[in-house]
């Protein structure tokens, strides 16, 4: 459970770099290491700067972790809050001991049995 929680709230960020088609590298969560073409270039040529086609050519994943999460009790539909108060009280009830109940004929022992009387009477239970 924790490992869910910890991948849905981290942001991820996956960058790729291609260099003629190819890919060279893969980075999690920082720039990918490019090839070391467009080091060399000088970039001065107008034409060449506006040019999508360069040999390069980087991509970046992004994915947004949750920011938010907290639910808000208010949130929750009247039903659902009854049933959260029923359930937490109940769950939180179920690891308390219970209470001795006093009883003050335990200390008694009875009285003395003379005769069955069902077996003389004859009346038992079926």
């Amino acid at each position: 459970m924790a490992f869910f929680m910890l991948v849905s709230t981290v942001s991820w960020t996956v960058e790729k770099h291609f260099c003629f088609g190819s890919l060279v590298d893969i980075a999690f969560f920082h720039e990918a290491d490019t090839c070391g073409m467009d080091l060399g270039l000088v970039v001065e040529d107008v034409s060449f700067k506006n040019n999508p086609n360069t040999c390069c050519s980087d991509e970046t994943i992004l994915v947004q972790g949750q920011e938010d999460l907290s639910i808000s009790y208010d949130d929750l539909s009247f039903g659902q809050q009854q049933f959260l108060v029923a359930f937490t009280s109940s769950y939180i009830k179920l690891f308390q001991p219970r209470e001795q109940h006093y009883v003050p004929h335990a200390d008694y022992p009875p009285p003395i049995l003379v005769r069955d009387i069902h077996i003389l009477d004859q009346v038992f239970l079926i």
